[in-house]
């Protein structure tokens, strides 16, 4: 069995508006991810999946501040790093992260090979400006990108190859985690393709160890992901293989958010689209109980009464009041209906 490469403890980080008020992106986060594998982590805008993925990297800038919590890679905390200690010694090498919206990330008035040798004078110093371009022109034939790209501005570059050369440059020191936020959206279904495939690349080749994909296109995961969770109001909800969320959610938001998007793989088609009522919590004021009671048809009052503890079936982790059986009666009644 492979050991745990990141572990996440009891993590809490928070963005403080103008009027000094906490709003709770990230609340009580746990979880584990072992060597070799991928998390997908997928949920409505705004559930905090982005600013999980600021705090894991430890962009701790205003208005994001962290609370308390652990963040360990290979058993080191990098909490407990300072702020030069994290960007000399972990960011880009331990954990590397590919933004949102990453075609934009890329200066204009740079040229690709640029942002490589920056990288390098601060990881790799001793390597000349001929040895980077060489280790560079071959991570980028290996990524199915010519080295012609090294030498061209990103306006030169068509969408989808922007999006890999951010890849690239994102994992040119082989990070043991990748974290990709988003790095499908605005991309065609044959680019979108292109990235997956080579996500899964860089994992095959062991230039990363493990990925965590962010999206909010949770059928996407089935294709790419080992296991997924699935986050609402800066809590995880629930948690298990890509087979069980897609085919078998547990938790009513992830069974509605399911049920509200077109899902092509077999067994799936010809589903009714039912949108979900209301809206997410305001996270300034977080509920006491359930943050999900006000959207789910299934709440009760002991639902709004407090705190909902994470339960554990069959190696799957699901937050509701509920067993399993008493769900899965309560989907079949409603779809009777």
């Amino acid at each position: 069995m492979s050991e745990n490469i990141l572990e996440v403890k009891g993590l809490k980080t928070y963005y403080k508006t103008r009027l000094r008020e906490n709003v709770y992106a990230v609340d009580g986060v746990d979880f584990a991810l072992e060597e070799g594998k991928t998390l997908g982590i997928a949920g409505e805008s705004g559930c905090g999946k982005s600013t999980l993925a600021l705090s894991l990297m430890g962009f701790y800038f205003p208005p994001l501040h962290y609370n308390s919590g652990s963040i360990s890679i290979n058993g080191t905390d990098i909490m407990k790093l300072t702020k030069e200690q994290l960007r000399t010694q972990v960011s880009g090498r331990e954990i590397a992260y590919i933004p949102q919206a990453a075609m934009n990330a890329l200066n204009p008035t740079m040229k690709i090979i640029r942002f490589i040798e920056d990288i390098m004078k601060e990881h790799r110093p001793e390597l000349t400006k001929q040895q980077v371009w060489q280790m560079a022109s071959e991570r980028f034939e290996t990524l199915n990108l010519s080295p012609k790209v090294l030498n061209s501005y990103p306006n030169e570059l068509s969408g989808g190859m922007k999006q890999r050369t951010v890849i690239a440059i994102s994992t040119i020191l082989n990070p043991k985690v990748l974290i990709a936020d988003e790095p499908t959206s605005a991309l065609d279904v044959t680019s979108q393709k292109a990235v997956i495939k080579l996500l899964k690349n860089l994992l095959e080749k062991k230039f990363i160890k493990s990925l965590v994909f962010i999206t909010h296109e949770l059928p996407l995961l089935y294709h790419v992901t080992d296991e997924i969770v699935v986050m609402y109001a800066g809590e995880f909800v629930e948690r298990g293989t890509a087979e069980q969320m897609i085919f078998d959610p547990v938790h009513p938001y992830t069974k509605k958010l399911m049920g509200s998007i077109l899902v092509p793989e077999e067994g799936m088609k010809g589903q009714k689209l039912a949108a979900i009522p209301g809206a997410p919590p305001n996270l300034k004021k977080v509920p006491a109980g359930c943050r999900f009671a006000d959207r789910c048809s299934f709440a009760r009052d002991e639902c709004r009464e407090g705190k909902v503890e994470i339960k554990v079936v069959d190696g799957r982790l699901y937050r509701c009041l509920f067993d399993t059986e008493t769900l899965k009666e309560w989907y079949e009644n409603e779809q009777q209906q």
